[in-house]
C-alpha cells in the first residue's frame, strides 16, 4: 500500500507540481531519509522521456562539514554548483528529517559563512529552475506531531495529494484582493501590526512549489511594518527550537526580538543587514494540518494562520529585502489559540481563522476538504 501511495505521489510531484517534460533535466536532491520516493521519481521521469539526477546530502556529514568551513570553501563549492544548476530545469528536493537538531551545535558564525558562500547558485536555482519541496514521512516527524508512525503516514498521505486544482481555484479572489490592497492590519493576543503590501504581488500556492501547501503569500513594502507581532506557534531553525517569539518593528525594522531563547534569535536575526526586515507575508488554508509539528514545510499551511519570514525576499514577490537567512515564523489565528483578525484596507478578511468576506468563503476548511 505504500509503494502504491509514493508512486501517485511522485507522478502528481512530476506531472503536477513541475510539469516534467519530455527531455528536461530533473535534479533530486535527498537530505536524509527519502529513497524510496526517490526511486518512484527516477522510475517516473524516465517514463516521461526526462533525465533525473541525484544529489544527496547526509546531515551529519554535513554537520561536519560545516564545523570547519571557511570562505575559500564555500567559494569553492559555489564554483561548483553554479554550472551544474546552468544544467537544470525541474527540481524536487525531499527533506527527510531524523534530527531537527543535529546542527545545533554548528556556530552561527559558520553558517553565515557557508549561506553567503553558496548564495549566487543557489539564488540562481531558484529564480532559473522550477522547483518544488516536500518533506518525507519519518518516525522522527511521526513523534513531532504526537502521532503513531503509522497514523502519521496515512495522515501524510492524505495531506499530500488532496484536489489542490479546487485550493488554487479558490484562491484566485484573494489573489485579486491581495493585488488591489494598500494597508494591512493583523491583530490578536500580543499583536498590533500594520504594513503595506501595495504594488507587490501575489503568489497562489497550491501543490506547485511545496507538498503539502495552501498558502498565499506577497511582501511588506520594506520600511511599512510597524507594531509589535506574537507568535503562538513554536520553529525551529538552525538548530534551535525557537517558542514565544515577539518581534517589534519600527519603520520596516526588528527593533526588539524576544523567545525562550532571546541570545539566539538576536545572533540570527543580526546575520546581515537584511536579516531584521520582513521578506514574506501569507496567510495559510491547509484544512487537514490543523497543529504545528515543527516542520515548517506543513506548519506554514496550517488552518487559519498567517506568517512571515525574516530576510530574503522572492523575487516574484519583491520588496528589494535581501539576506542570507529566509525564515518562517507562524502564527495561529483559530479560537483554540487565542484568535485575532485580518483586515485589508480597514476591511475585515478573516476572523479567528475564518473567511468572512463574501469573495473569500470558498477558502474555509469546509469547503476545502
Amino acid at each position: 500500500m505504500l509503494d502504491q501511495r509514493l508512486t501517485k505521489l511522485a507522478e502528481h510531484l512530476l506531472t503536477y507540481s513541475l510539469e516534467l517534460q519530455e527531455n528536461e533535466n530533473l535534479m533530486i536532491e535527498l537530505r536524509g531519509e527519502g529513497h524510496p520516493l526517490v526511486k518512484e521519481l527516477i522510475k517516473a521521469a524516465y517514463a516521461k522521456g526526462a533525465r533525473p539526477f541525484v544529489k544527496y546530502v547526509d546531515h551529519g556529514i554535513q554537520r561536519e562539514l560545516l564545523k570547519g568551513t571557511t570562505t575559500e570553501r564555500s567559494a569553492i563549492l559555489n564554483k561548483w554548483q553554479e554550472p551544474i544548476w546552468r544544467d537544470i530545469q525541474k527540481v524536487v528536493t525531499i527533506n527527510g528529517h531524523i534530527n531537527d537538531s543535529e546542527m545545533a551545535d554548528v556556530p552561527v558564525e559558520k553558517r553565515r559563512i557557508h549561506q553567503a558562500g553558496i548564495k549566487p547558485s543557489y539564488d540562481y536555482m531558484v529564480s532559473n529552475t522550477r522547483w518544488t519541496v516536500i518533506s518525507y514521512p519519518t518516525p522522527a516527524m511521526a513523534q513531532a506531531a504526537n502521532m503513531p508512525t503509522d497514523t502519521f503516514f496515512d495522515y501524510y498521505f492524505h495531506v499530500c495529494l488532496l484536489n489542490y486544482q479546487q485550493m488554487h481555484d479558490a484562491f484566485v479572489p484573494l489573489k485579486q484582493l491581495m493585488d488591489e490592497t494598500d494597508k494591512v492590519r493583523i491583530t490578536g493576543p500580543g499583536t498590533d501590526l500594520s504594513f503595506s503590501i501595495k504594488g507587490i504581488s501575489s503568489i497562489i500556492c497550491a501543490g506547485k512549489i511545496n507538498v503539502p501547501d495552501g498558502e498565499i503569500y506577497t511582501s511588506p513594502v520594506r520600511d511599512s511594518v510597524n507594531g509589535t507581532i506574537t507568535f503562538n506557534a513554536s520553529t525551529p531553525y538552525q538548530g534551535t527550537k525557537f517558542s514565544d517569539i515577539q518581534l517589534t518593528f519600527e519603520k520596516g525594522k526588528v527593533v526588539l526580538a524576544q523567545s525562550n531563547d532571546t541570545k539566539r534569535i538576536n545572533e540570527i536575526i543580526d546575520s546581515d543587514a537584511g536579516a531584521r526586515y520582513i521578506g514574506e507575508f501569507a496567510i495559510s488554508v491547509n484544512p487537514y494540518i490543523q497543529h504545528p509539528m515543527n516542520d515548517i514545510y506543513f506548519d506554514e499551511k496550517i488552518d487559519g494562520s498567517f506568517h512571515f519570514a525574516l530576510g530574503q525576499a522572492y523575487k516574484n514577490a519583491d520588496n528589494g529585502n535581501r539576506s542570507t537567512i529566509h525564515w518562517d515564523i507562524v502564527s495561529i489565528q483559530r479560537p483554540e489559540y487565542g484568535g485575532g483578525e485580518i483586515w485589508f484596507d480597514d476591511v475585515l478578511i478573516r476572523k479567528d481563522g475564518l473567511f468572512v468576506h463574501e469573495a473569500l468563503l470558498d477558502l474555509n476548511p469546509e469547503r476545502l476538504r
